[in-house]
């Protein structure tokens, strides 16, 4: 029979923190990448690129094919009647659709996607993807920027975060008791041993590991993006203290709003910024170039469509290494990283739901809006590039994407008030980014879906700090630390790989459990 995980009584000492493994390679790795950077701050950007080109040449296709394999079973399995099953033993939903999705949109999309949708998609339209053949710059090279944003931060990125995964870890810990751990989403194949053995606390290790690398990064250059905003909007000092202030702000605002809870910090730092992003949509939508921006999008959606399986299966040996390298690869090895407390989260979140609710939420509605915005900020920067209001190019070949935010931002309606509405937009995503996934490691240790506030803090204030240590080196460590997610992909696309059978599987005995189908 369905039955809530067992409550025991609060572990002391250094099991407070969880599982000392989790804690010793977690905090280990933390420290000695500050510790190496310290000693020989070369040493560990070479080492770190040299394994991240290894990784992409090497294993860019399997993770390709993983995030494709994990789309289109996902939507196969919302189409059954297994679906149909309830996530976490209950019969209605513990929140309303809207806090539930804008919770989804606030902690996946995030900072990073907020951070590239303004300059992503002109970089394409200046630098024409490897699937496309149209002319950079021109009209005809809109719809293949747009469409190439749209793969990186689509349907495949958002599958991988919170479906397949999700049902795995919802089933395992609601259903059968065991922890919401990503160790868990070995459970069904391993089995009890890897449960409470020392092979469980490295897999959840890595996965941690492979979160903080790409947490801290938006945190970092989240510091780096408002200095830069607010010393060109207002003439305000750009150096490290500003910097060193805004991380102070920007760490007390996702702490408060982690040890609140998910019903309350995390759920209305979400709303609020849903309510701010539809606002900064509509003013773009009403007074920016909205014919042209409902034209582009239909184009580029279309050329999305007719090109997916093009760009997605794109390889190196077909496209620029470099450019496989530092796009596609990049981004879909981001995501593989996040994968697991992402899935961990969005189960915790899910409550009530059905099957059926979660993947459609998190795998088609959630990239749709996701291509919406970046057509809104994206396409509004291609067309001011288009007209010569605006010229990217140098800024965005140099991969300055904090330039193209604040310059695509005071050319949009508004001027300087857009740009700091985009400004506050980004810090909060970014905010949401903090307290979901401090909730989500604390999650880890903890094994259940309330874990001390106070754990929740410390894993949200390590964050900061590391941020804080990593941009006083130079924002060069803080992308080192972006480049090593693409490492630990490797060790997390295996824990996740099985979500692939196990995934169905377990809708299919949730459903079973629940008399939605005979057994």
């Amino acid at each position: 029979m369905p039955h809530s995980p067992q409550r025991t009584s609060p572990p002391r000492g250094i099991r407070a923190l969880g599982d000392p493994i989790v804690l010793i390679l977690s905090i280990g790795f933390i420290a000695a990448f500050v510790l190496l950077s310290l000693f020989d701050i070369d040493l560990v950007a070479d080492s770190i690129s040299t394994g991240f080109a290894w990784t992409a040449i090497t294993l860019g296709t399997y993770f390709q094919l993983l995030l494709l394999a994990t789309f289109f079973v996902a939507i196969g399995l919302a189409m059954t009647p297994a679906a149909k099953a309830k996530i976490g033993n209950l019969d209605a939903p513990e929140m309303s659709t809207f806090k539930w999705v804008s919770i989804i949109l606030c902690t996946l999309l995030a900072g990073g996607g907020v951070f590239f949708a303004a300059g992503e998609p002109v970089y394409h339209f200046v630098v024409t993807p490897p699937a496309f053949d149209t002319e950079a710059g021109t009209a005809a090279a809109v719809s293949g920027a747009l469409a190439q944003s749209f793969m990186h931060w689509g349907f495949l990125a958002w599958a991988v975060l919170g479906s397949l995964s999700a049902v795995v870890l919802a089933h395992a810990h609601y259903v059968k008791g065991q922890p919401l751990q990503p160790r868990t989403l070995l459970y069904p194949v391993l089995g009890q041993r890897l449960m409470q053995g020392p092979l469980g606390g490295v897999v959840d290790a890595c996965c941690v590991i492979a979160l903080v690398a790409g947490t801290v990064g938006p945190i970092g250059f989240l510091a780096t993006q408002v200095s830069f905003g607010l010393h060109e909007l207002f003439g305000l000092p750009q150096g490290y203290p500003m910097q060193l202030a805004i991380l102070a702000l920007l760490g007390a605002v996702y702490v408060a709003s982690s040890m609140s809870g998910v019903h309350r910090g995390i759920q209305m730092l979400s709303r609020f910024n849903v309510f701010l992003a539809l606002a900064i949509a509509a003013v773009i939508l009403l007074f920016g170039p909205t014919l042209f921006l409902i034209n582009s999008y239909a184009s580029g959606f279309g050329a999305y469509m007719s090109e997916f399986f093009t760009m997605a299966t794109m390889t190196a040996e077909t496209a620029p290494a470099w450019w496989m390298q530092w796009w596609t690869v990049f981004f879909f090895a981001w995501f593989i990283g996040y994968a697991p407390l992402m899935a961990i989260f969005v189960a915790r979140i899910s409550r009530g739901r059905s099957v059926r609710e979660m993947i459609i939420a998190v795998a088609i509605l959630a990239p749709i809006a996701t291509s919406m915005w970046f057509t809104l900020l994206g396409g509004s920067g291609i067309y001011y590039q288009l007209t010569g209001a605006i010229d990217l190019t140098e800024a965005l070949n140099n991969f300055q994407f904090d330039v193209a935010t604040l310059t695509v931002a005071q050319a949009l309606p508004g001027g300087t008030l857009m740009a700091l509405a985009i400004l506050l937009l980004t810090t909060i995503f970014v905010a949401t980014t903090g307290d979901s996934m401090s909730y989500a490691i604390a999650m880890v240790g903890a094994g259940h879906d309330n874990p001390n506030p106070l754990i929740r803090a410390f894993w949200g204030i390590a964050m900061a700090l590391m941020a804080a240590i990593l941009l006083y080196m130079g924002a060069g460590q803080i992308s080192a630390l972006q480049q090593f997610i693409v490492i630990t992909a490797i060790p997390v696309s295996l824990i996740i790989l099985p979500s692939l059978w196990k995934g169905p599987q377990a809708a299919y005995a949730m459903a079973r459990e629940q008399g939605i189908i005979e057994n």
